[in-house]
């Protein structure tokens, strides 16, 4: 304590630090609030750096959500800037902060500590990362630094290590610079975090922007001149990307260390282990932020979440618990994310089928394609949407989307259901806004929903869009014209049979054998898996997203 007043010591701003210190002072007029930010800006957008280096923010001054000296005089709050925090005495209850601009070292008591130390970027040891010209982006300085690189860049390419948000921001906005990119992606696909059918189109989107992208084929070094610049960049397939800017956007680490020296218990996802409250082990000392773990929704369990939202809302309460004793408990994070890449936007919320395997859990899934706003009316444009859900209680686990146009609508929409527990049947009859500029009368949600009601009664049963056919009764209910432009992927004995003439043809069909229709999208095979059922066909499945879906399932990367 300080002069009777309690005393609260946040390490680290940005999202969370800054959030929580805030927080505090409006829950408590009375406490003692310092602020110890190791870099130069205690309050910077992060999330829109990518946006400045490419012009689409056009003022550097934007990105600064708070100044230090703004903290100073609308919070009462002590920011100190360039004061790293080097140890943490849990016994003493002291910390050791370095001042790097004074050059000095002191010890700082507290009651209560929130540390919100963040993640740094991944960096391999790899050969040639020391060169000039090759970036991370984290922070302010890596963004000037960035942003003079461009500036002063004269043959225009640039290489891009990993397709992350970060990456995939990068690409676009160099792009929109002029640049000559080239993307590399150890993973077999872009946007890893996305099942793979559902990264194809952003993966199309890239290529047709001008994007050389090479996917399955890491960074094997940084290839430089005899003065130190990087000029390229050699993958471990041996191809070789002339560059003279190279962008690292290979992930991040949790800032652990100081946690760890000091006893704090790091949990199984690599980051600091909170409660409800976001109290770590030490009941006086909280963590939020890239570094803290969530509760994670869809488990149950604890999941480190480097997103902003959860830093923001988790700093918010951290805040209010340090400085009251009392706060709301943090809800469960799901992880909701977005990216644009040129006209594309894809994105997540809570589990993908890829993460329920990894994680052991039984999910179902249902693929739909349907147009983000009524087909009749101008512009429309096709979003495809899956969902993942619980086979048994019909609970929503997670979704996916990508398209041209409203795919954060149906996300937050999803996300929303999950947290209140929502099941398919939920979304099925949610009261969604409708005119023919905004939606359709069925929604794409709608729609998703529908289909996994279906089955959830037993009047449908789907496969995966990348199952193997091979040995089962494929019916392709397409018209012909339509098999002969786009043929239904790995199908070649899939016997042909339009929808409208299915009723008439039956007997070219074995009604005892396992028997799959496909269609466009899955609409049709909806209706013609119904029809053979009630004719006597005692197997029959509806491959889910029909061969719009499938062929980009079972696609060669880079193909």
């Amino acid at each position: 304590m300080t002069d009777g007043h309690l005393r609260i010591v946040i390490v680290g701003g940005v999202a969370g630090g800054a959030s929580a210190a805030t927080r505090a002072r409006r829950m408590n007029e009375d406490a003692e609030i310092i602020v110890l930010e190791k870099d130069e800006y205690v309050s910077f957008a992060n999330c829109g750096l990518p946006y400045y280096i490419g012009g689409e923010i056009a003022e550097r001054g934007k990105l600064l959500v708070a100044t230090a000296d703004f903290l100073r005089r609308r919070f009462k709050l002590d920011v100190r800037t360039r004061h790293e925090v080097l140890a943490l005495d849990r016994a003493a209850k002291t910390l050791t902060v370095r001042d790097h601009a004074g050059g000095q070292t002191y010890l700082l008591t507290y009651d209560r500590v929130v540390l919100a130390p963040g993640a740094a970027p991944l960096t391999p040891p790899l050969e040639g990362l020391d060169a000039a010209n090759v970036f991370t982006l984290r922070n302010m300085a890596d963004t000037d630094r960035i942003y003079a690189a461009v500036g002063a860049s004269r043959a225009r390419k640039a290489a891009v290590i990993g397709s992350g948000f970060i990456g995939l921001e990068m690409v676009e906005q160099l792009v929109r610079l002029g640049f000559q990119v080239s993307l590399a992606e150890l993973q077999p696909q872009v946007l890893p975090l996305l099942d793979p059918e559902m990264a194809r189109p952003l993966e199309d989107e890239l290529r047709s922007s001008g994007v050389a992208v090479y996917t399955g084929d890491g960074i094997k070094r940084v290839l430089a001149d005899s003065a130190g610049a990087a000029i390229g960049v050699e993958l471990q397939s041996g191809t070789r990307i002339e560059a003279d800017l190279v962008i690292l956007g290979l992930g991040v680490r949790p800032q652990v260390q100081l946690a760890e020296a000091a006893g704090l218990k790091i949990g199984g996802s690599g980051g600091i282990a909170t409660n409800a409250w976001m109290q770590t082990s030490d009941p006086d000392i909280y963590a939020v932020g890239d570094a803290a773990e969530y509760l994670y929704g869809p488990t149950g369990g604890q999941q480190r979440i480097a997103l902003a939202g959860p830093a923001n809302r988790a700093g918010r309460l951290a805040g209010e618990h340090a400085a009251t004793g009392e706060s709301a408990p943090m809800a469960p994070v799901f992880g909701t994310s977005i990216v644009r890449a040129f006209g594309m936007s894809a994105g997540m919320t809570g589990l993908s089928d890829s993460l329920a395997r990894r994680c052991g859990i039984g999910a179902s899934s249902v693929t739909i394609v349907a147009n983000h706003h009524a087909g009749y009316y101008p512009g429309a444009a096709p979003l495809t949407l899956k969902l993942t859900f619980d086979p048994e209680s019909g609970r929503v686990l997670g979704a996916q989307a990508v398209g041209r146009d409203g795919v954060d609508k149906r996300l937050d929409v999803i996300a929303t259901a999950m947290a209140f527990q929502g099941t398919v049947r939920d979304l099925a009859g949610l009261d969604l806004a409708y005119a023919p500029p905004f939606g359709s009368a069925k929604d794409p949600v709608h729609q998703a929903a529908f289909a996994a009601c279906n089955q959830l009664d037993g009047f449908e049963e789907f496969l995966p869009p990348d199952d193997d056919l091979s040995g089962k009764q494929v019916v392709d209910v397409r018209t012909a014209a339509e098999v002969r432009s786009n043929p239904l992927a790995a199908a070649p004995h899939a016997v042909n049979i339009p929808l409208d003439e299915l009723r008439d043809q039956l007997d070219r069909l074995d009604r005892g054998a396992e028997t799959v229709v496909s269609c466009g999208v899955g609409l049709r095979g909806h209706v013609a898996a119904r029809i053979l059922k009630q004719r006597g066909f005692a197997d029959v499945k509806n491959l889910t997203g029909g061969a719009t879906v499938r062929n980009r399932a079972i696609r060669e990367p880079n193909g």
